[in-house]
């Protein structure tokens, strides 16, 4: 069951057998059994060979804050950048003492306007130190906290605050105005907002907007004083209460709402605090982190409460994508997490800094760097690596504030070509982790381990799966490799979809398995490769299975890809794909050929200045993209027969990705299913 709180495990006669660094697998797989699929051992994490990692007398989220204050009083706890006349300073932070205040009044202030056990707290914002004084106040005060991803549009926010019920939002300035376009349909349930930020003459009339639809609204700073002036005492949870409701930014439907316990939060913590205790690596209060990805999904939410747990400090940014490297070289974060988009940019940042610099400095680097990654392949980190971060690797540390100690990478799957690059030029270790919002994050994390790489490592000591095959597939989770669907089980997994039973028991099997819908494959060195979606298969006329998702990943190594959404159906038998491309690369290109012309002239399907045709840059681009694959060894029927490029890259706003970042595959179907047909009409021309 979701939520077992039990910590001994219960492995009755099954043998266990060490496999790999980390992984211990439980009992033997089973043949298919008519409509039966094959299923493999169960695998789980050394650490939890008989019980599931716990921390002493805690049991809730409330219970680890209050532990971390009495143990980091005047330790930094959460910090922000304060702006004088436009300039934003050093950071600022609380102790945690400070912060703990800072939550009583809050926490105070929810009861004084009659928010009860169980009532449903949503929070529209980007990430900021007073989300964090509202989380810890509803951990207090036994809420559901309700986050709402910043990114939202009004159908979206009218959706899950009427599924969830909110009766008090905590909102910005910024999103204020949206919220207030859609009191008329959610007032039934909206009771009170509360907006972050100073008030100035907008928000006064947003302000009387909302109260003439019967809503009552308070700045942040006056609601706290409410808490101030009313103090109360706190109403703590039990460890199988709801701490949130996620909600998941499905590709397809309305979102589902994942609720999460104390318990499995707070699970998931002390499963982080196993890996690193498992990888020898001392967490403490000189360890800090950026927050900038957003809070409303569970991947921040899992770390920042973990540095919380550790005494660590956190560090907001100013919301602003293009000062995060600003904010990170004044906070001088230890710990750095972000999504695979976000490192692909790093990346590109940090070679388009290298190509600047004269042809000796460049050779130098490619010299340092290649030798660095020799080293890396056999597992000598000690053999002139330090000599060389030192040295030739100094300036890129210190773009990070030169006091990075690991990347951890979530959200995705990140291309094994940026993992190296970032291992090596950062001089840290690039820690990448997989999971989902029903199994609280991360579920697998791979480290800086031999066999690691390319992987997203073992299983955390919170999660135990197994892999179940399909025949029709051809995969087979007994097999060698074994490979099939990951079912996951164990204290990680969510409490239930709320309000949904129906899609909650459909979740899972009868033996409590979570099916994950994504496909991976065993290693020998006892870690997980996710290969695909099972989803995201299909077949092509020839009968060849297509796993579209794993062609992405290995065609966004090609550096003239941004973006690329592979495309094809049983009716076919070749793949197309659209590729929104990188400016940098197709504006060298058309230099490179003596071509002028502005760049969305490069992407017409008319010509352009100099008599340039776009097929030109089609074709280009297409040659490249299957140069990639041919590097990862694809097979002949997994290249591209036509490609369509696109200036405009996909996004929430445009409803062609999902706030985590995921392609949404039935809307670019439809937004390109014109060209689509055109280019298999093409195509089929010149075979």
């Amino acid at each position: 069951m979701p939520g077992d709180i039990t910590a001994k495990i219960d492995n009755g006669n099954n043998k266990i057998t060490d496999v790999g660094i980390g992984t211990i697998s439980v009992g033997k797989g089973r043949a298919e059994q008519g409509d039966n699929n094959a299923i493999g051992p169960i695998y789980r994490s050394q650490v939890a060979r008989t019980s599931w990692p716990t921390i002493p007398n805690v049991t809730t989220l409330y219970e680890l804050f209050e532990r971390s204050v009495r143990k980091n009083p005047e330790r930094r706890c959460i910090g922000w950048r304060p702006i004088q006349n436009g300039s934003a300073q050093p950071y600022t932070f609380h102790t945690y003492k400070e912060t703990q205040g800072r939550v009583k009044n809050v926490a105070s202030a929810l009861k004084a306007v009659k928010a009860g056990p169980h009532d449903k707290v949503g929070m529209y914002a980007i990430n900021c130190p007073e989300w964090m004084l509202v989380l810890q106040a509803c951990n207090r005060n036994t809420h559901y906290c309700v986050p709402l991803y910043d990114s939202l549009g009004e159908s979206s926010v009218e959706y899950i605050i009427q599924h969830s019920e909110a009766s008090i939002v905590f909102t910005s300035t910024q999103k204020f105005p949206l919220l207030e376009k859609t009191l008329h349909k959610i007032k039934k349930y909206i009771k009170t907002i509360v907006y972050f930020g100073d008030v100035t003459e907008d928000s006064k009339r947003t302000s009387q907007a909302a109260e003439k639809e019967g809503v009552k609204v308070y700045s942040f700073a006056d609601f706290e004083q409410i808490g101030v002036d009313n103090p109360a005492e706190p109403s703590p949870p039990k460890a199988q209460d709801a701490a949130c409701i996620m909600y998941t930014s499905g590709t397809t439907g309305n979102p589902k709402g994942v609720m999460l316990t104390h318990h499995t939060l707070v699970t998931a913590v002390a499963s982080l605090q196993g890996f690193v205790d498992l990888g020898n690596i001392r967490m403490g209060p000189d360890d800090s982190f950026l927050s900038f990805l957003t809070l409303a999904h569970i991947f921040d939410r899992v770390v920042e409460e973990f540095m919380l747990s550790v005494g660590g400090h956190i560090g907001y940014w100013q919301g602003d994508v293009k000062k995060v490297t600003d904010d990170v070289a004044a906070l001088k974060p230890s710990i750095f997490a972000a999504v695979p988009r976000v490192l692909d940019r790093m990346k590109s940042g940090i070679e388009a800094k290298i190509k600047k610099q004269p042809g000796w400095r460049q050779a130098i680097f490619r010299t340092a760097y290649n030798i660095k990654r020799f080293m890396r392949r056999l597992g000598r980190f000690d053999l002139l690596s330090p000599i060389i971060d030192r040295t030739v690797l100094k300036t890129v540390k210190a773009a990070f504030g030169g006091r990075v100690r690991f990347v951890v990478s979530g959200g995705a799957p990140l291309g094994p070509s940026v993992e190296t690059f970032l291992n090596i030029t950062l001089c840290c270790p690039v820690l990448q982790g997989y999971g989902l919002t029903e199994t609280c994050a991360a579920s697998f994390l791979a480290g800086p381990f031999p066999g690691h790489s390319g992987t997203v490592g073992p299983p955390v000591p919170g999660t135990e799966y197994r892999l179940e095959g399909s025949s029709e597939l051809g995969y087979d989770p007994n097999g060698s490799p074994p490979r099939g669907e990951i079912c996951i089980r164990g204290p990680l997994l969510f409490k239930e979809y709320y309000k949904d039973p129906k899609k909650t028991e459909e979740a899972m099997d009868s033996e409590g398995f979570f099916h994950t819908g994504d496909v991976g494959e065993f290693t020998s060195a006892g870690c997980l490769k996710v290969i695909d979606r099972l989803k995201n298969m299909f077949k092509l006329a020839q009968g060849e299975y297509i796993a579209a998702e794993k062609l992405e990943v290995d065609f966004a190594s090609c550096d003239l890809v941004e973006q690329i959404w592979v495309y094809g159906n049983s009716y076919e038998s070749f793949l197309v794909a659209v590729v929104i491309p990188e400016k940098k690369e197709i504006q060298a290109f058309a230099k490179q050929q003596g071509i002028s012309g502005d760049y969305s002239d490069f992407l017409k399907d008319d010509k352009a200045s100099n008599h340039m045709i776009p097929g030109l840059v089609r074709k280009y681009v297409m040659e490249e993209v299957n140069k990639a694959g041919k590097a990862k060894k694809l097979r002949g029927f997994e290249m591209i027969k036509s490609v369509l490029l696109d200036e405009e890259a996909w996004s929430v706003d445009n409803d062609l990705m999902t706030p985590s970042f995921k392609l949404k595959r039935p809307q670019l179907q439809k937004h390109y299913q014109k060209q689509i047909d055109e280019m298999y009409k093409e195509a089929k021309k010149g075979m």
